[in-house]
């Protein structure tokens, strides 16, 4: 029988305890689920987040991979006592309130909200900035889709 640690936050486990035993048996897939760990050598499978207890991952020795339950690694990769490997989360949802995130800042920046009302801006006439971003295909058909959808042009600079 797979064995699964959850190393998540204590506050997380309630909703855990219930939903990934659920998840596993609609795959058919025998494991048990605890949230504590007598035997690290006996766990197949951590379901990780930084805020949980696991720091170091050395007496884990037969664990077979690291789901994080974070979307971002920044908090782990460091970490020289991870050699399993290391999932991490990858949900539609997560996408979705990431690409809205970075349209609101893109927005939020060429309307110059954060200063709107903090004087005259000084800018040179003519002049452009250009600012490469990791998305932006993705934003701009978010706000296509946001014009279309109440029926109004797309902003347009003049």
């Amino acid at each position: 029988m797979t064995q699964i640690y959850y190393a998540g936050s204590a506050d997380a486990w309630e909703g855990y305890r219930v939903a990934l035993p659920e998840a596993l048996a609609e795959l058919d897939v025998d494991a048990t689920l605890s949230n504590t760990c007598e035997d690290p050598a006996a766990v197949d499978y951590i379901v990780y987040s930084p805020s949980g207890p696991v720091k170091d991952f050395t007496p884990f020795t037969n664990t077979r991979a690291v789901l994080s339950l974070w979307a971002g690694v920044e908090k782990i990769v460091g970490n020289a006592s991870l050699t399993q490997p290391l999932c991490r989360m990858v949900d539609p949802g997560l996408s979705e309130g990431m690409t809205e995130w970075v349209t609101g800042h893109v927005l939020r920046y060429h309307l110059g909200t954060d200063v709107h009302g903090a004087g005259p801006q000084k800018r040179c006439p003519g002049s452009r900035v250009t600012r490469v971003m990791m998305g932006l295909r993705r934003c701009l058909e978010r706000l296509r889709s946001w014009c279309s959808c109440c029926h109004k042009p797309p902003l347009r600079r003049a």
